[in-house]
């Protein structure tokens, strides 16, 4: 019995070694993959806010373009006004309006221009914003998983110290130490009583000794008698 028991603890303490073992080298890796996500997490961030700023320079930079388109438009029209007001010349006038629009013109291109550059920049800000939240849910998923690992590592490791412990442990030298014990108090038993019938049988004797001498006898006690009468003239 005690045999198969010690195997059995060899057992769960090799496995105990065998699940820390394992587990500590995911740990590290899982650490490591922690650390260099947060550091891709950190350069994303920085990229997404990068972008985010080009694409809202060139929103308003477009918006400032169709703006500036409106207003050579408008500036045309108020040349062409006055040219039939007589308040310019109209050749002037015509030249002036035309110098406006071809302004807006280049203005209308620009604007279009800037909106393609900023709906290229938006949709890169909004694909670099998935994948900044997508590194988020991996940290945390990793972290997770590392509370887990750590638990189980000190899980294992509390398993082996424990089987370590009972692995030591000598049954059958316990269950000899613990019949030895049983036959020295049974010894120590026996003794004692023996050493309680003797001095009971020695103070009997006593009691028969004192007994003896301190009842005189019938005869003594006569041959006194007859002398003390003898003093006193009785005989």
């Amino acid at each position: 019995m005690a045999g198969i028991l010690q195997r059995i603890f060899k057992i769960g303490q090799a496995e105990a070694h065998s699940v820390v073992d394992k587990l500590e080298d995911p740990i590290k890796l899982t650490e490591q993959g922690i650390r260099d996500l947060k550091k891709d997490l950190s350069v994303a961030m920085q990229s997404l806010a990068e972008v985010k700023a080009l694409a809202i320079r060139l929103k308003k930079q477009m918006e400032d373009a169709r703006r500036a388109a409106k207003d050579y438009e408008r500036k045309a029209m108020l040349i062409l006004e006055k040219a039939k007001k007589g308040e310019l010349d109209p050749q002037d006038a015509e030249h002036l309006a035309m110098e406006a629009l071809t302004r807006k013109q280049e203005s209308e291109d620009r604007a279009t221009q800037l909106a393609t550059d900023y709906e290229a920049q938006n949709r890169m800000a909004m694909e670099l914003q998935a994948k900044v939240e997508q590194l988020k849910k991996q940290i945390t998923t990793y972290e997770n998983e590392l509370i887990t690992l750590k638990a189980r590592a000190k899980t294992a490791q509390s398993m082996r110290k424990i089987n370590q412990q009972l692995a030591k442990v000598d049954s059958s030298s316990t269950l000899a130490m613990l019949e030895r014990m049983k036959q020295k108090v049974a010894e120590e038993e026996s003794l004692a009583e023996a050493y309680g019938n003797v001095a009971a049988e020695t103070a009997s004797v006593d009691q028969k000794i004192d007994r003896a001498l301190a009842t005189p006898s019938s005869s003594s006690a006569m041959l006194e008698l007859e002398e003390l009468k003898k003093k006193v003239g009785l005989v």
